[in-house]
């Protein structure tokens, strides 16, 4: 049970979904479609259909104190995902997801979820961005980013996720999650690797058999 509770825990590190605020008031509204956004989140969209880059997670509360940092290695593809942290991956083919603790030797298999909102898959929520959120462009920086924010449809535990897309090529370079109670989880992307070969998204039990199989769906 440990081991599962380990497992989950790696999982939580970038899933940022959440349903303790379901009751919270949201900022969102309809409103007309802002083009310079959504341009700008299309080109970030087809970048990252097939990525390779690090991911840094830090954690502020609501004084800017850093209370967690994490890093961790993704390949995305059409999709799909592939994170490598801490001696652990988690691996999804858009329909089942594996949680491989390579310490402890066991996978767990999970259903993956519909959620679009999921920031362990950003691509996914930057391709589908108009079905859940609102965005908004609010300026260019000086190295050239495009300062969007999304502010949800649907009550979340933030209020906004404000994204950084290098308006020359669409990489995307930085999400903000802002929470209400003004704490900040921080998501860097670096080392961007694109238009890679063929790589796998699934675990194969019998190429590890050493790997106790923990089949939850």
């Amino acid at each position: 049970m440990k081991k599962i509770l380990l497992i989950a825990a790696l999982f939580s590190i970038f899933n940022l979904q959440s349903s303790i605020l379901q009751a919270q008031i949201t900022h969102a509204s309809q409103g007309q479609l802002d083009e310079n956004a959504t341009a700008a989140l299309q080109k970030a969209a087809k970048r990252m259909d097939n990525m390779r880059c690090t991911v840094t997670r830090t954690v502020l509360d609501g004084q800017k104190q850093q209370q967690a940092k994490h890093t961790a290695t993704v390949r995305y593809h059409h999709g799909k995902y592939r994170l490598e942290v801490a001696g652990q991956e988690v691996i999804s083919d858009g329909t089942t997801i594996w949680h491989w603790n390579k310490q402890a030797k066991e996978v767990t298999i999970t259903a993956a979820s519909d959620d679009d909102m999921d920031l362990l898959n950003p691509g996914r929520l930057v391709a589908n961005h108009a079905k859940n959120f609102k965005a908004k462009y609010i300026r260019t920086d000086d190295d050239g980013s495009a300062v969007i924010d999304l502010q949800p449809r649907s009550a979340q535990s933030y209020h906004k996720l404000r994204l950084f897309i290098a308006e020359k090529d669409g990489t995307l370079r930085r999400i903000e999650m802002h929470k209400y109670d003004s704490g900040r989880e921080i998501y860097d992307f670096s080392g961007h690797k694109f238009s890679l070969p063929t790589a796998s998204f699934t675990f194969d039990p019998k190429a590890h058999p050493e790997v106790e199989v923990i089949d939850m769906r």
